[in-house]
């Protein structure tokens, strides 16, 4: 190399070292993730994808336990945390209150890890026999979408049940107790109430309606630190691959970070879908018919157009 490559190359390596810290200096300093203990975002905290994957940007990576989507949507409006993943359902709702959140990518679905449960000695045998029963689930969650779309199916109207909203924790204990007729529920509290002695299955998700998943962000980080956003979809859709590739691993990881047995975890990565991807047309389609269901019946007063709020991820970007 001549003196003056020599120089140019030393001049441009100075210039790298000066603005490195700068652009550091401009970016967050921790990056606050919400999550259940459940999917792909849990292996990555077991793994500490984020961790490594920042390390150079010094940036603090801290998760947020959440048990459902509903208040970690809440989390993401007010900014207590920057980015998160739900069922379907909640987002419907957020965006119906004009949340400060962005879907940034999806995790499309079959509906095979929520159920409709009723006691081994209930009288009822199907959907049709729900009518006049109370049903238990999380009011806007995905159990709330999954309960209207089985009525649906049954030819019943939500008029024709008494709803229970309760957190799944308050909806266990009063399933148990026989305070309500049904529970409407996912993973890992379907597994665990599925493995008791006394549970049957009314109905399985992926029965009544498919069901996706999505990461939403809040929408001032989104647009502050896009790569930021970009970077945790990628490390998640690496994590997704080795998931679905290992799945006893997977769920030994599970088991070790929730305290679940491990061969009831075992059932649930076995029925899980992980893959990740942006969020396409015909995801949003079904997303926004998920938001036209709930519209119709009032239980959002205005209707709502979901690609408003869908940022566009480029994986690898």
């Amino acid at each position: 190399m001549d003196r003056r490559h020599f120089l140019g190359a030393s001049i441009a390596s100075a210039a790298f070292a000066i603005a490195r810290p700068a652009l550091a200096a401009e970016g967050p300093k921790q990056l606050r993730i919400g999550y259940q203990k459940n999917g792909v975002l849990l292996i990555a905290k077991q793994q500490k994808l984020f961790e490594t994957r920042f390390a150079d940007l010094g940036l603090d990576v801290r998760f947020v336990e959440f048990s459902s989507g509903p208040p970690l949507l809440e989390a993401l409006n007010s900014g207590s945390i920057d980015f998160g993943t739900t069922g379907d359902a909640p987002p419907i709702f957020a965006q119906a209150a004009r949340a400060n959140l962005l879907y940034v990518a999806a995790q499309p679905g079959s509906g095979s890890t929520s159920a409709i449960l009723v006691r081994d000695a209930s009288p009822i045998r199907s959907l049709s026999d729900l009518k006049g029963k109370k049903v238990g689930f999380t009011k806007a969650s995905s159990a709330h979408n999954v309960t209207i779309a089985a009525l649906e199916k049954a030819g019943l109207t939500y008029a024709d049940i008494t709803p229970v909203y309760l957190q799944p924790a308050d909806a266990s204990a009063a399933f148990t107790r026989g305070a309500i007729d049904a529970w409407t529920i996912w993973d890992p509290y379907f597994a665990i109430a599925e493995a008791q002695p006394g549970t049957r299955v009314l109905a399985r998700g992926e029965d009544i309606v498919r069901q996706n998943s999505y990461f939403l962000a809040n929408r001032d980080f989104t647009t502050r630190f896009p790569h930021i956003v970009s970077a945790v979809n990628d490390e998640l859709a690496k994590a997704e691959i080795s998931t679905s590739a290992h799945r006893d691993e997977a769920a030994s990881l599970f088991a070790a970070a929730t305290g679940i047995p491990v061969d009831i975890q075992r059932k649930i990565v076995a029925r899980s879908e992980f893959a990740i991807s942006p969020l396409t047309d015909a995801i949003a389609s079904e997303q926004q018919a998920v938001a036209d269901r709930f519209q119709k019946l009032g239980l959002i007063p205005d209707p709502i157009v979901v690609r408003d709020i869908v940022w566009k991820w480029t994986p690898n970007s």
